[in-house]
């Protein structure tokens, strides 16, 4: 499926509709789904958002009768890695998701497996989705942390079909893994009657996903168990969210990992400076790559070199803005130039603001190619100006043509492996969820609620509330959808005290944003999260 900007949190642009296209901001795109109500009462705040702090499970009863879904499966499995041998169960399953007065929400599917460990006392469970709004959890399951894979050694598109793998890789020897598809995703389904527009939001996705957590652990009895999330893309946002849904509803957790994080939307709005700075240090990370600057350093050295120009000289120059002097507008540009490896003349016309469609298209032009935005490392052949329409190639993206189609097909069939018998379409990524996401979000302890959502502060709160919860934050030099630069400014500039940035990790790889679609990324995240899941036994 194709997939425009906006559907994996960066762009700023949607596709066409009816023949024409049509350009919808962030903040347009929420005023037209009636967002940006103002609370000023924190009761009724919690009223509509979290009414008690009791899960209702399989006892509620649906305001209409529920529709007939696909009956359970599960087969016993067995991985290796050539080392060690796990013996596991993979289950296949539709999760009924409960108001808290019984209606029927709809049914979330979930795709688990569970080692036959006896004493499962101190076993983990991970829940592991990604993001969009509107994607499956498929890319992050068969992509590299699930226990089979499509293997991926090059930066090369994939064949299909593809030979799927037991995965040396995966996180079974650690934790069991859960893989839930958000509402109106994959194989998950509203009910017919209940409004989708209610689960398809910043918030009651997050609901939702609690709900489906309380199912899941209700019916495979494993509640008082140490829980996990693992989070892609907007899934880190998810996460974020439901790390203080989770207590507030009494699910305590353990550890997060945020891959590919974003937790403030703001740099995703049009001419926002935090765009541009976060982007700079991607953009050097792809010239020197290609070899247009920084030749003979070092990937991460002349990153690091970027991103701290980005700190000490570029973001007070756009802060300047038009009252910066030219004479240090030009130095600036030159010194720009240096890293991202385009003219200082071009740099200097567009008064140092590079976008993203730009520098794609401009950093390899001489050699007749683009550049992908997942991971800027994949190319393909530019395309003639007939094509120049650039709502089309905002979606192009070779980074995702490379993968996402092996990836979705292979995946089908570890589920037709388990017996289960959904429907012949699934969707890795749905326009229609993505379309109607609403974005309003009101951070707890702040007033109003924005359609520009900063779950930064969800974070924050759920670790003041839980002492022992961890969170470690993976990030690329080739993500140019999440840029790292971001997250980081995302949490340092709360301020948190010593005690919960103590509790936060951040780890950069060369990876673009699908870490666990590169292989010298794999192989190093492998060990770190196993480390990572270690902690839960220290202090």
């Amino acid at each position: 499926p194709r997939l425009p900007p906006r559907f994996v949190t960066r762009g700023r642009r949607a596709p066409a509709r009816g023949g024409k296209a049509r350009r919808l901001s962030l903040v347009s795109r929420a005023r037209d789904l009636g967002a940006g109500r103002l609370f000023t009462s924190k009761e009724r705040i919690m009223a509509e958002t979290t009414p008690s702090f009791t899960v209702t499970m399989n006892d509620g009863k649906s305001a209409k009768p529920e529709e007939p879904v696909a009956a359970p499966a599960s087969k016993d499995m067995t991985w290796t890695d050539g080392k060690q041998t796990i013996k596991y169960t993979a289950t296949a399953e539709l999760l009924p998701l409960h108001t808290d007065d019984g209606t029927l929400i709809g049914h979330m599917f979930a795709l688990s497996y569970v080692s036959d460990e006896k004493d499962k006392s101190d076993r983990p469970v991970t829940f592991c989705w990604n993001g969009g709004p509107g994607g499956s959890s498929a890319m992050v399951n068969i992509g590299g942390l699930g226990p089979r894979r499509v293997p991926i050694n090059t930066l090369k598109q994939l064949p299909c079909p593809t030979k799927p793998e037991d995965n040396p890789y995966s996180l079974l020897p650690t934790t069991d893994l859960v893989y839930l598809d958000a509402m109106g995703t994959g194989y998950s389904k509203v009910a017919e009657g209940y409004d989708p527009k209610k689960v398809w939001g910043v918030d009651g996705d997050a609901d939702a996903f609690m709900r489906g957590i309380a199912q899941w652990l209700t019916t495979h009895e494993r509640w008082n168990t140490p829980l996990y999330l693992y989070g892609e893309s907007y899934g880190t946002m998810r996460n974020s969210v439901l790390m203080r849904v989770l207590g507030e509803r009494g699910i305590a957790l353990t550890g997060v990992i945020e891959q590919s994080s974003i937790l403030d939307y703001a740099p995703t709005l049009a001419g926002n400076d935090l765009y541009y700075m976060g982007m700079v240090p991607v953009y050097a990370a792809t010239a020197n790559y290609f070899g247009k600057a920084g030749k003979g350093v070092d990937q991460f050295e002349w990153f690091d070199k970027a991103w701290k120009f980005v700190d000490e000289k570029y973001g007070r120059a756009l802060i300047a803005s038009d009252s910066i002097m030219p004479a240090e507008e030009h130095e600036l540009a030159v010194e720009l130039s240096e890293l991202i490896g385009l003219p200082a003349e071009f740099i200097e016309q567009k008064h140092l603001r590079i976008e993203l469609d730009t520098f794609r298209k401009t950093i390899m032009a001489d050699e007749g190619l683009f550049t992908g935005r997942y991971d800027t490392r994949f190319t393909e052949p530019a395309y003639m100006d007939v094509q120049g329409d650039n709502e089309f190639f905002a979606g192009e993206d070779p980074s995702g043509d490379a993968i996402m189609t092996p990836d979705q097909s292979a995946w089908m069939k570890l589920v037709q492996e388990t017996g289960f018998k959904g429907s012949s379409i699934n969707m890795l990524l749905s326009m229609k969820v993505n379309m109607d996401w609403n974005w309003t979000h009101q951070a707890p302890g702040t007033m109003g609620s924005p359609v520009c959502p900063n779950t930064a502060y969800d974070m924050g709160t759920a670790l003041r509330r839980n002492p022992y919860c961890r969170v470690r934050s993976f990030g690329g030099i080739h993500d140019a959808a999440t840029p790292f630069w971001n997250v980081k400014h995302s949490i340092s500039k709360m301020f948190l005290p010593e005690s919960i940035p103590s509790r936060i990790e951040y780890k950069v790889h060369e990876n673009g944003h699908m870490a666990y679609e590169d292989l010298p990324t794999l192989e190093k995240m492998a060990p770190e999260l196993a480390a990572f899941y270690d902690k839960r036994h220290e202090a």
